[in-house]
């Protein structure tokens, strides 16, 4: 089964961020402060706070959310398997199950044989019987036979023991089962819990700061190069293979279709739904989180990015992107935002995989 979703995560090397990623990095630690200050039970904004400030939150609870989709992949991840090996436990006890019936049934033959045969003396028998070598013949097979038969019971009680560990090693899946769903009903609530603060903070703002902080997040993110821009950034150099290059062509083709929390396409994608939808595409297995996928192939640096790098952001390794060129990467960034292109600069650089 499936390994812990923490144990695969390293942490990398935190180090100061400059520029618009310093910017980003602000936002969060002031939106960080702003949450814990305003927000109780459902998001209300102080009526004092100023609407960059209310932006500020509303861009911490997306990046909050983001965290808990990540967890919620993982957990559903792990609690798939956990279903997986389940029915499998099961499917061989019903398997064993039936073998077992089975020898029990020629056991029952026997013992029935057995009976009707067993009030009659053998030395009564042998004498008469009207052919003694016939009878000794058959008096030896039966010997034979009930050697088989002890081997039988023994095997038919070896089964009993393995059935029952099978048994109890369902049980315990079946444990492990129930706790995975549960963590996967916590993180999903914490999701939605998030995304509707975030739409409520939005709310008190007028139409037209919501309007400004849309445009101010979309240029963020690299707003304007969605689905309407599929040419390779400038400066942009070919993947190093073909796998790489069927990776960033599926990139290209998902630009414009939505981010939905949990989605790994065809029709929308949360971030690393993205890039394992886009490796799949290649042929290649990824696993589901961002903190797992950043262990998936050999580490580079940010100076020796090619296309087809997986890109991660933020000290958590909460967030990836497809690296295409040219300094810009393929992501899903939040809800709300689709599918784009985007500046690597834009986000706290947290390490880079090259997969293959």
């Amino acid at each position: 089964m499936p390994r812990h979703r923490d144990a695969a995560h390293r942490k990398p090397k935190q180090r100061l961020f400059t520029g618009p990623a310093a910017r980003t990095a602000a936002t969060l630690a002031l939106a960080g402060a702003a949450t814990a200050a305003t927000l109780e039970g459902a998001a209300q904004a102080d009526p004092r706070a100023t609407p960059a400030q209310v932006e500020a939150q509303v861009d911490r609870l997306y990046h909050d959310a983001e965290v808990a989709t990540e967890k919620y992949n993982g957990a559903k991840e792990e609690a798939a398997a956990s279903e997986k090996a389940l029915d499998a436990l099961r499917d061989e006890a019903a398997r064993r199950t039936e073998r077992l019936n089975t020898a029990r049934d020629a056991l029952g033959s026997y013992a029935t044989a057995q009976y009707r045969s067993a009030g009659i003396d053998p030395a009564v028998r042998l004498a008469l019987s009207s052919d003694p070598d016939q009878y000794l013949e058959r008096a030896s097979y039966e010997d034979r036979a009930g050697d088989r038969q002890a081997s039988a019971i023994s095997g038919v009680r070896r089964q009993i023991g393995d059935i029952a560990q099978l048994r109890a090693r369902a049980e315990d899946e079946l444990t492990v089962l129930a706790s995975r769903r549960a963590d996967l009903r916590k993180h999903k609530d914490e999701v939605r819990t998030k995304l509707a603060d975030a739409r409520k903070l939005l709310a008190t703002l007028t139409a037209e700061q919501r309007a400004g902080y849309e445009r101010s997040a979309d240029a963020a993110h690299g707003g304007g190069a969605t689905r309407a821009d599929r040419s390779a950034p400038r400066g942009s150099v070919a993947a190093p293979n073909a796998r790489a290059a069927q990776a960033v062509g599926f990139a290209y083709g998902a630009l414009g279709k939505p981010y939905v929390w949990g989605a790994t396409g065809p029709s929308s994608f949360d971030c690393s739904g993205l890039t394992m939808a886009a490796w799949r595409a290649a042929g290649v297995s990824l696993p589901r989180t961002t903190y797992t996928q950043i262990n998936a192939g050999q580490r580079v640096s940010r100076s020796e990015l090619a296309p087809g790098d997986l890109v991660f952001f933020y000290p958590g390794v909460t967030h990836v992107g497809l690296y295409i060129g040219g300094g810009q990467m393929i992501h899903a960034p939040r809800p709300g935002a689709p599918v784009r292109i985007a500046p690597i600069s834009e986000m706290p650089f947290a390490g880079a995989t090259r997969v293959a």
